[in-house]
Formats: structure tokens, C-alpha cells, sequence
């Protein structure tokens, strides 16, 4: 009996040891296959589900390249910056109480950021490019409230050192390190900052766990830009500007300074301009750079472009000899003298040195509109240079097929043509090198990060519009304008440098006509004669008050280039007194000087005939009246004439001849 029944109890255990075998073998069949199922069939989905779930997409943005002057000095550099974005889904807090919050530490106002956070949307920008120090704080702060839905990521800012100088040259860069203007948009690709992207493990609060692995993670360097800009010389041509401004009011002005000799830009500035570190407190008006987009009709510093023309072609010969009465008849039209004044016989040189129009349209009509407008042509009027700047424009000239004689008349002295200032000092840039062009530019190499050369630019001759006798000629001429002419303002104690002052009625804004009392004063200067390697032009936009270019553009030539010289050592030529001491048996003259007569109808103007400078400047200081001097010798005209009045602080203009 107990045999029977441990057979039977031990059947029993075997059956319950081969169910719960058959089980367990079930149960790991299924296991099995739910990881096959998991593992095999599903891990590419379940993968991408983690992923999704424990990792983030990050970007790390490189520096902008850097931008540099001719030495190497630093005109644009970017810097790593904290931006803040919102995730407001993720927030434990009203927007309301968030903006309360943040409010102090950005630079969007209260209530835009509570706009933002309320919107229905997972991310939303609150700051770029933060200021050190408030990140600093805003980061404490996040911390020590346990703000949640705040994260902040790494973009690259552009900086300035030098503030507003060369602003409109160098440009400035908006959000997503995109260039916006000048040298900045030109060569955006060339120097903008690559995106390296990278996943990193987050908690389930999308917080990174390994947030000191960023840190080891260093971004790309890019391409530099090294400028033709001379630092020093750009500083005194913005000092310049800014004297013109603080003096007469205009409406604008530009100065470019160029070496004729290469085509180099070596200063570049518009009034008025910006600070592109703020660039959205700028403003379009201030964003122009009106050195390359601005068209004006030159007046007479296009004279002699067109005297050269004039030369060169054989039409007219430095000899000759033209009568002037002050007054031309061409047609239905009569052009008058700037002073509505005659000198008799005049030669090219006195037509230059004094400016006179009645000659100069004479000039026109016997050289002719075709042989005008050819030489203008060959001079890069008409056309854009081609500079590495945005917003050229071409310049407008008359077709010489449809040109009239009142055409070449007002041609010659500058009115009737638009021109920008980049083609003046290009144009005049030949007639300081020897009658040979050269291409201006400013980007002078584009280097890659390890220095070697990305890419270059070589000076390039893009013509020679007349010989280097010509040129010569029309130079020397020029440099009598400053020494004995109507640019005497723009001469440089020690020094032989070449000018013309132009003023010449602004067009409307239409471009159809002329805009009533309103006046663009220029001067265009290059030198020293004997070796020249600078060429200036200053135009002065609708000045208040005097808007002559002898009276509101060559006095700042003289300045920046006093400066220029004295800084770059270049030696003076001529003795710096400037005049010789004269001889102890020479007789002095003796002349009545009359009495200085003060009343209700200003200051009472005796004739000057026959007097020289000297007399004349010490007997108008003494009354506290301006003094313009043309020429040199003795009086032969004045404004005001003798018998009227001056009011006191006014301007005399007195023409002198030998």
C-alpha cells in the first residue's frame, strides 16, 4: 500500500513538474518573442522613440570672420553670445509673472514679453546675443527661482570697436549672423559663420545632463577680410565730415580718399551715419553711403576733366587766348560768369584757376558734344567703376547723336551730367598718375583661417583716358588754382598740392529739374604735384548758410591733408613761411587805407582796385568781415562793390590779378 501510494504521489509531482515546465517554456516563447518583436522587427522605430524622448538636436554656431584695415587693426570681430529662447508649454508660471520676472534682464518690454510666452507654440526667441552681464544675472536668477521653459543656446554677435567710423563701408550683420550692407553683405558667404550640429542626451525636462561636454566642442574658424582702409587717414576724413556737419548744417556729406597710383580706397564716409553695434537705431537716410550711390551734378570740378578733353583731342591749345565780358550767347540762352564778370584775355589756365564759365563753354562748343562725351566715357563716367560695394550707381551723360550747342556749353562746365563720387576720384585719380586709370577698390585679400590667401585683388589700370602730357598739364594748372586761385582755402603750408572747388545747384528729388535754393558744395584735391599719392574729394550736401565749395570743402581738404602728411612723414617741397623775405632797399608802398565806417546798414565797403591781399585781408579782419581772395596781384573785381554795405560776419570776395 505505501508502495502504491509515494508511485502515485510521485506521478503527481511529475505532472506538476512538466506543467509548470510547459509553462515556463510558453512564457520565455513569449518573452522571446516580444523581444524579437521589440528588438528585431520594431528597433529602428523604438530607437528613433528614445531618441526623440532623451536626446536633443543642438547647434553650435562659429564666429563670423573677422574684418581688418590695411595694418591689420580691427574694424568688425564676433564673439560668442548667449540668446534665450521660451519653450512656454514647459513654463510652471503665468507669462504674466514670467515677464515680471524677466523683464529687468532683456531688452523687449514687459508686455511684448508676456505676449510671447502666451502664444500657442513650443518655442519662442525672448533675447539674442545678450549682454554678458545680464546672462550672468538671468542665469542666477533662473536657477535660485527654479524657472522652467527657459533654455539659452550660443550665437555668434558682431562687434565694432571703433563704433560708427567707416559704418556705412564696413555694414552690419542682423539676426542669424546674415550680412545686411556693405563690405558685410558683399562677401556674406565668404566670411559668415558655419552651423556644426550635434545631438545631446536631455532628462525628461529636455535639460542636458551633460552640459559640460558643450565646452569641449570648439567652433569653427572662417575667412578674414583685410580692407585697403588706412585706420589713420580714415580717422581724419571722419573728423572732416564731422566739422562740416557742426559748421554748416548740411543735409549730408562724403569724403573718399584714394591712392591714384593703385586704386586703393584709403577712407570711405557719409554724413550723416550710424553706430553698427545698434544698427536698428539707424535709419535708411543714415544706412546710405553716399561716396558710391549718390548722384550730383559736379559743377566746376568737372572742368578739368573737360579741359583735358579738350587738350588732348587737339581741339584747344594752352596758348590760346579767348576774350571774356562775363557773358556767353549760345542760342536762347546766355551763361554768365559765377561773378557776372569779365577779365579780358584769359588763357586755359585763367579759365581753370578762376572758374570762368564763358570760357569754359567756349571750350565745349569748339571741342564738340561727341569728342565730350567720349572723353567723359574713357574718363568711367556713365558707367560704374565696378567697386566690391553694394549700390552703385552708373551717372547719367547726354547722347552726343541728340546734343545741342547749349549741351556741350553747360557740359563743359559741369551741369547737365550726374555723377557719383566714387567716378570723380577715379576720374581724377588718372590725371594725378599720369593720364592712367586704375580700378578703386577696397577689399585688398580675403585670408582663410590658417593666414594663408583665399583670395587677392591686384591693382588693375582700366584705362588711360588722356596722355601723361595732357594730364601734366591740367595738373599743374590745378595746382596754381590752390597756390593763386580760388582754392586758395585747400593750400597746405610747405606743400604743392592740385585742386578745383566746385558749387553747383542740387537736383530735385524727381531728378527733373533743380531744387530751389539748394546747393552742393565739392572740392577734389590730389597731390603733392611732384609724387602724388593721394586723391580727395569732399561734396557737401545742401549746406546752410555759405555753400561754396572753396568756402565749405576745401578749408577741411587742407586739414585732413595737413594731418595726413605730417603723420605719414611726407617732406615738404616749398619752405614752410611760403614767402620770400623781401629785400631792405625795396621801397615800401604807402597807401591810404580808409576808415572803417560802421552803421545801421552793416559796414561800409570802400573800392579795393589795386590793392593786394594783404591790404585788403588786413583792412576787412579789422572791419570782422569774411575774406575770399581769387588770384594774385592786384584787385581787379569785389563782391560786395564798392559804395554798398556788408552786414558784419559777412563774406567779401575780392578777384586778384597781375
Amino acid at each position: 500500500m505505501l508502495l502504491d501510494k509515494d508511485a502515485k504521489q510521485y506521478k503527481n509531482i511529475r505532472r506538476r513538474i512538466t506543467v509548470c515546465v510547459i509553462f515556463l517554456l510558453g512564457f520565455c516563447g513569449l518573452v522571446s518573442g516580444r523581444l524579437f518583436w521589440l528588438q528585431i522587427v520594431k528597433s529602428a522605430d523604438l530607437a528613433q522613440r528614445a531618441d526623440n524622448q532623451t536626446e536633443e538636436d543642438r547647434k553650435l554656431q562659429s564666429p563670423r570672420g573677422t574684418i581688418v584695415d590695411r595694418d591689420g587693426t580691427v574694424l568688425a570681430i564676433s564673439e560668442m553670445a548667449k540668446s534665450l529662447y521660451a519653450d512656454p508649454t514647459m513654463m510652471d508660471r503665468t507669462p504674466a509673472e514670467m515677464a515680471h520676472i524677466l523683464a529687468p534682464y532683456l531688452r523687449i518690454k514687459e508686455d511684448i514679453i508676456k505676449e510671447r510666452l502666451g502664444r500657442d507654440t513650443a518655442f519662442v526667441w525672448l533675447d539674442r546675443t545678450m549682454d554678458h552681464e545680464k546672462y550672468e544675472a538671468l542665469e542666477e536668477v533662473i536657477k535660485k527661482d527654479k524657472l522652467k521653459g527657459l533654455r539659452f543656446v550660443d550665437e555668434s554677435r558682431r562687434f565694432y570697436p571703433n563704433g560708427p567710423m567707416a559704418a556705412q563701408l564696413l555694414g552690419f550683420v542682423g539676426e542669424n549672423d546674415k550680412g545686411l550692407d556693405g563690405v558685410e553683405m558683399v562677401f556674406d558667404k565668404e566670411i559668415r559663420g558655419n552651423i556644426q550640429k550635434f545631438r545631446l542626451t536631455t532628462d525628461r525636462n529636455n535639460v542636458p545632463i551633460f552640459d559640460s561636454a558643450l565646452e569641449k566642442i570648439l567652433p569653427d574658424k572662417e575667412r578674414s577680410v583685410r580692407l585697403t582702409i588706412d585706420s589713420t587717414i580714415q580717422y581724419e576724413a571722419e573728423k572732416g565730415l564731422d566739422g562740416i556737419m557742426e559748421r554748416s548744417h548740411p543735409e549730408g556729406a562724403a569724403i573718399i580718399i584714394i591712392n591714384p597710383k593703385t586704386g586703393e580706397i584709403l577712407a570711405m564716409a557719409s554724413r550723416p551715419t550710424f553706430d553698427p553695434n545698434e544698427y536698428s537705431k539707424g535709419s535708411p537716410e543714415k544706412f546710405k553711403n553716399r561716396a558710391v550711390v549718390n548722384l550730383y551734378e559736379p559743377g566746376s570740378t568737372f572742368k578739368p576733366i573737360m579741359a583735358a578733353a579738350a587738350i588732348d583731342s587737339g581741339k584747344w591749345d594752352l596758348n590760346r587766348v579767348y576774350h571774356d565780358v562775363g557773358y556767353i550767347h549760345i542760342d536762347d540762352r546766355t551763361i554768365y560768369n559765377w561773378d557776372d564778370q569779365g577779365l579780358g584775355n584769359v588763357t586755359l589756365k585763367d579759365i581753370l584757376k578762376f572758374s570762368i564759365n564763358t570760357g569754359m563753354s567756349e571750350i565745349g562748343l569748339t571741342t564738340g558734344g561727341k569728342i565730350l562725351t567720349e572723353y567723359a566715357e574713357r574718363f568711367g563716367f556713365g558707367k560704374p567703376t565696378g567697386i566690391d560695394l553694394p549700390g552703385e550707381g552708373a551717372g547719367i551723360l547726354f547722347n552726343p547723336s541728340t546734343m545741342s550747342k547749349v549741351d556741350e556749353a553747360i557740359m563743359a562746365i559741369g551741369q547737365g551730367v550726374a555723377v557719383t563720387p566714387l567716378q570723380m576720384v577715379q576720374a581724377f585719380g588718372a590725371m594725378a598718375n599720369g593720364g592712367h586709370m586704375m580700378k578703386p577698390f577696397v577689399v585688398k585679400e580675403i585670408d582663410n583661417p590658417d593666414g594663408s590667401v583665399y583670395q587677392k585683388t591686384e591693382p588693375q589700370e582700366v584705362g588711360q583716358p588722356v596722355t601723361k602730357e595732357t594730364s601734366q598739364a591740367i595738373s599743374k594748372i590745378m595746382a596754381e588754382e590752390i597756390s593763386s586761385g580760388g582754392g586758395q582755402n585747400a593750400q597746405i603750408d610747405g606743400y604743392q598740392f592740385c585742386g578745383k572747388t566746385g558749387t553747383a545747384q542740387r537736383l530735385n528729388k524727381e531728378g527733373t529739374g533743380y531744387a530751389e535754393g539748394q546747393y552742393i558744395g565739392s572740392f577734389v584735391g590730389f597731390g603733392p604735384l611732384e609724387d602724388p599719392q593721394y586723391v580727395v574729394l569732399i561734396v557737401v550736401d545742401n549746406p546752410n548758410g555759405v555753400y561754396y565749395g572753396a568756402q565749405v570743402a576745401a578749408p577741411v581738404f587742407k586739414e585732413i591733408m595737413t594731418e595726413i602728411v605730417r603723420i605719414k612723414g611726407i617732406r615738404p617741397s616749398q619752405p614752410i613761411e611760403g614767402k620770400p623775405v623781401r629785400a631792405a632797399a625795396e621801397p615800401e608802398k604807402h597807401r591810404d587805407i580808409p576808415v572803417i565806417q560802421h552803421s545801421d546798414d552793416g559796414v561800409f565797403i570802400p573800392s579795393f582796385m589795386g590793392w593786394d591781399s594783404r591790404e585788403v585781408n588786413d583792412w576787412l579782419n579789422q572791419a570782422g568781415l569774411g575774406f575770399v581772395p581769387n588770384g594774385t596781384g592786384q584787385a581787379v573785381y569785389q563782391d560786395p562793390k564798392a559804395g554798398s554795405y556788408a552786414l558784419p560776419g559777412s563774406d567779401v570776395t575780392v578777384t586778384f590779378m597781375r
